[in-house]
């Protein structure tokens, strides 16, 4: 049995493994494109209202896969903007009082109907985040399965909220790597950093050889 899943791991896969260099590329060749300018989530482009304009300078958020947003941590505090935006599950994946980290937990939401899952994840190359992979993608699928919407989210909404969408988006759409990042870095400027995407990689050489069992 061991022999077999030696072998299983060890199954060449066509093209060759997943590389972090190879996700690399891909924030590279999107970066050379400019995104088109998008609407704030839930904000209405051709209202002209000057408090409506302000109201929404303290927003950083992107639908990057339908029922999906990425945003930063000021806007995971915006009880309203979410209910705005009909939020049923948030993930913070910066949960922690240090900086660099966004003060949040079950308590802060309990005053509204939202879901809350946080994940204390530095935004390090050394950080082990692949062992959250299966818990996020999880909580992920839970909302856009029930017909719900997730907001995903660090302290900018650049890394570690950007990495477990992707990993949602290959364990639960079987997306291969660097689409899942081609298709995130359309609709927002992520920057995953290199220990996250050779973790990303890795994950991805691992559905890979799934596939071909």
């Amino acid at each position: 049995m061991m022999q077999r899943m030696q072998n299983s791991d060890q199954l060449l896969l066509p093209g060759g493994e997943t590389t972090e260099r190879q996700l690399t590329l891909v924030i590279w060749a999107t970066t050379e494109k400019k995104l088109e300018f998008k609407p704030l989530p839930g904000f209405d482009p051709n209202f002209d209202n000057l408090q409506y304009y302000r109201a929404q300078q303290k927003i950083d958020c992107d639908e990057v896969y339908p029922g999906i947003y990425i945003g930063d941590g000021v806007t995971a505090k915006n009880k309203e903007y979410l209910k705005m935006l009909g939020i049923t599950h948030l993930l913070n994946v910066a949960e922690g009082k240090r900086y660099g980290f966004v003060n949040t937990d079950n308590n802060y939401y309990a005053d509204t109907t939202i879901k809350y899952l946080g994940l204390p994840v530095t935004d390090l190359p050394s950080a082990d985040i692949n062992k959250y992979f299966y818990i996020a993608a999880n909580f992920i699928d839970e909302a856009v399965s029930l017909g719900g919407k997730a907001f995903v989210h660090c302290m900018q909404g650049i890394s570690r909220s950007a990495t477990c969408v992707l990993a949602y988006l290959m364990i639960k759409k079987n997306m291969l790597a660097t689409d899942a990042m081609h298709l995130v870095r359309t609709n927002r400027d992520i920057h995953p950093n290199n220990g996250f995407l050779r973790q990303l990689a890795e994950l991805d050489n691992k559905l890979r050889r799934q596939r071909l069992r």
